[in-house]
């Protein structure tokens, strides 16, 4: 999957004195892996929007690398704890939209089941598994793909695409935790977008309730099949 090349400017979704939300591009790590060289998401953001500043931005919590969408960043170390700490005691709410392959038995409910937490370090799974709720609700059927708005109660690593693959209805693109040959719909990456992120501002006190439009690339998809 090709990157996005650090002079285009990434998109900003939303601005204020302590704190960025951005589109994210599929294709893009948000902070270096072991052993990958390649530019992050950060590491372009910090180019593009505050080489010149007294701050830089830091990440608030993490997307997978193909995965697009809303993502928040803090501007500064201090606003960055203050933000990850909200995270932390889910008083920032996340929306997805999820292509699923097939169509589900109930058009709304909730997936449950035990997922092992992520080393990153490492790149395995290991510890005790812990419960995992992810709340879901059809949006449309076609007809070999459903489009699904997908909200993680829980926040385990790659849990959307985790759970979807256990009840037998993979992420259309998938290809960690299903097998692509068995499935006749093709995508170049998990079909996966953040839409939104909502949350009480920490100082103003007030409602701040960011959307991101579909990605081209899923857009074209959809219309497509």
């Amino acid at each position: 999957m090709a990157t996005p090349h650090g002079k285009n400017p990434i998109a900003v979704l939303y601005a204020d004195e302590s704190c960025m939300v951005f589109d994210k591009p599929a294709g893009l790590l948000v902070v270096p892996a072991p052993g990958d060289e390649r530019q992050t998401l950060t590491q372009i953001l910090n180019q593009q929007y505050a080489s010149s500043q007294g701050w830089k931005l830091h990440p608030c919590h993490r997307l997978d690398r193909e995965t697009s969408g809303a993502i928040l960043f803090a501007k500064g170390k201090g606003q960055q704890q203050l933000l990850m700490s909200l995270f932390h005691r889910k008083m920032i709410s996340k929306k997805y939209i999820a292509l699923i392959h097939g169509r589900l038995r109930q058009r709304s409910g909730e997936l449950r089941s035990c997922i092992r937490d992520f080393d990153e370090r490492r790149f395995n799974r290991y510890g005790a598994a812990k419960l995992s709720v992810t709340r879901y609700r059809v949006m449309t059927e076609r007809k070999d793909f459903s489009i699904v708005e997908v909200v993680p109660i829980t926040g385990r690593t790659n849990q959307i695409r985790i759970q979807f693959a256990e009840v037998g209805h993979p992420l259309v693109g998938e290809r960690k935790y299903a097998l692509a040959r068995d499935y006749g719909l093709r995508f170049r990456r998990v079909a996966l977008h953040a839409a939104s992120l909502a949350w009480t501002h920490p100082v103003s006190k007030k409602t701040v309730n960011v959307t991101c439009p579909l990605s081209k690339d899923m857009e074209d998809f959809i219309g497509r099949n």
